[in-house]
C-alpha cells in the first residue's frame, strides 16, 4: 500500500508563491502515481489536519522564512512523524548566510569576502568600509532569505537608495561581487548527483531569472568545464553538506571566476518547480521526478 503523504506549502514569506508551485507539482507526481496526497498551509489548523491525516511522511514544500529556517522544522518535530529536507539545527545554519559564510571561512572553502550592516554607520563610513575591504560594485543580500530576494548589484551611485529600501531587514550583508559563471550543484544525501551552468540573460542569477519564463535564462546540463575542475565543484559541495549536517537533498550556489569557484550559499530545500534546477540535474543523470521525489520521502526520518 503506498504511503500517506503531507505536503507543506505556502506559508508567510516571499517565497510563498514559489512555496505553492513546489507543493503543487509534487502533489500532481505523486497522485499520477496513486499516493494518497493531502496539501496544507502551515497554520493554526495545521496540527489538527496532522492528526487528522495521519500521514506517513510530511514532505516540507516550504521556501524562505518560517520554512527552511529551522522554524516549521521545530514544530514537526513535535508529532514524531518522519519530514523531509534537514532538521532543525542545519536548517537554521544553511538559512543564515552569515552563519554559514563563517563556516565556510573555518573550513577554508573559498566564499566571496564579506561583511554586515546594521544601518548604523554614517554615509561615509560605510563607502571607507567598503572601499578598504571590498571594492564596488557590491552585492547586497539579506541575511535569511531565499530565491535571491532582494538581491541586487550596487555601486557607489546607488547603494544608499537600495539600503533604504531595505531598512525593515535591520542586518543586511554586503558582500565582494565576483563576475565569472554561474555553476549551481545539487547533493542527494551522500551522493554527488550532478552540476548546472546557468547563462541569465540578466545581470545575474536573480529573482526574475529563476522563476519569470519570459527571463530566457540558459540551462547548460553539459558544463564545459575539464574533468578536475567540476570533481572539484562537487567535492566542494559534498563537504559544505556534510559540515552542515544537511539530509535529504541540497543545492549549492558557486561562481567560477578565474580558475576559482567561489560558494555563495547552501540551499537547504531546493524547489521543485517547472524551472527547478535539481530536478533538471536528476533527470539528466536518469532519474525521473517521481523517483527523486521517493528517494526523499525515504530519506525522511525523525532521527535527527
Amino acid at each position: 500500500m503506498k504511503k500517506k503523504i503531507l505536503i507543506i506549502s505556502g506559508g508567510i514569506s516571499k517565497e510563498r508563491l514559489i512555496s505553492l508551485d513546489t507543493g503543487l507539482q509534487v502533489a500532481k507526481e505523486l497522485k499520477k502515481n496513486l499516493y494518497n496526497v493531502k496539501t496544507s498551509e502551515p497554520n493554526s489548523n495545521l496540527e489538527k489536519t496532522i492528526k487528522k491525516f495521519k500521514p506517513d511522511v510530511i514532505f516540507n514544500a516550504l521556501h524562505g522564512q518560517f520554512g527552511e529556517d529551522g522554524y516549521i522544522q521545530t514544530i514537526l518535530e513535535m508529532f514524531k512523524i518522519p519530514y523531509t529536507h534537514s532538521g532543525v539545527i542545519p536548517s537554521a545554519i544553511a538559512m543564515d548566510k552569515e552563519i554559514s559564510k563563517k563556516l565556510f571561512i573555518k573550513y577554508k572553502i573559498n566564499t566571496p569576502k564579506f561583511f554586515t550592516y546594521k544601518f548604523d554607520k554614517k554615509n561615509s563610513q560605510l563607502i571607507k568600509a567598503i572601499n578598504s575591504k571590498l571594492k564596488f560594485p557590491v552585492i547586497i543580500k539579506p541575511i535569511n532569505e531565499g530565491s535571491s530576494v532582494n538581491v541586487f548589484i550596487c555601486n557607489r551611485k546607488n547603494i544608499f537608495k537600495i539600503l533604504n529600501s531595505l531598512k525593515n531587514y535591520k542586518k543586511v550583508m554586503i558582500e565582494e561581487f565576483i563576475g565569472g559563471r554561474e555553476i549551481q550543484v545539487a547533493i542527494l544525501g551522500n551522493r554527488k548527483l550532478g552540476a548546472i551552468e546557468l547563462k541569465p540573460k540578466r545581470k545575474f542569477y536573480d529573482y526574475e531569472a529563476k522563476y519569470n519564463t519570459n527571463a530566457k535564462t540558459q540551462h547548460i546540463i553539459k558544463i564545459d568545464l575539464p574533468k578536475n575542475k567540476l570533481d572539484e565543484v562537487l567535492n566542494i559541495a559534498q563537504k559544505v553538506h556534510k559540515i552542515i549536517g544537511c539530509e535529504g537533498v541540497t543545492r549549492s550556489d558557486f561562481k567560477y571566476f578565474n580558475g576559482k569557484f567561489y560558494l555563495l550559499e547552501i540551499n537547504t530545500q531546493p524547489g521543485m518547480t517547472k524551472l527547478s534546477l535539481v530536478p533538471e540535474i536528476a533527470a539528466h543523470h536518469g532519474m525521473s521526478f517521481i523517483e527523486l521525489i521517493e528517494w526523499i520521502l525515504n530519506d525522511a526520518t525523525t532521527q535527527r
